[in-house]
């Protein structure tokens, strides 16, 4: 369910602002929406495992405050992150 320690240094990689970015929310938007994605395979197979299902919501709660924080501060930054990322907002 969670992502691997090569999967979370990949997407530091691509995502990072500056040389020893790791906490920018790109990064961080990066990391939860891999997180989630993996959280909802995992309900395609577990429908009733609500335990984990609140932790889902807790993680697309912070991504969406992560994405309104980014997109007060700085638009193209944020335009440019749901691009990449394939997001729907």
């Amino acid at each position: 369910m969670s992502i691997t320690l090569e999967r979370k240094k990949e997407l530091i990689e691509s995502f990072k602002v500056h040389d020893t970015d790791t906490g920018s929310p790109e990064v961080q938007i990066a990391i939860l929406s891999e997180k989630i994605k993996n959280l909802t395979e995992h309900f395609k197979v577990h429908m009733k495992d609500h335990h984990s299902r609140r932790g889902l919501i807790q993680m697309v709660s912070q991504r969406r405050r992560l994405l309104d924080y980014l997109k007060n501060k700085e638009i193209n930054r944020y335009r440019e992150l749901i691009e990449r990322l394939g997001l729907r907002r």
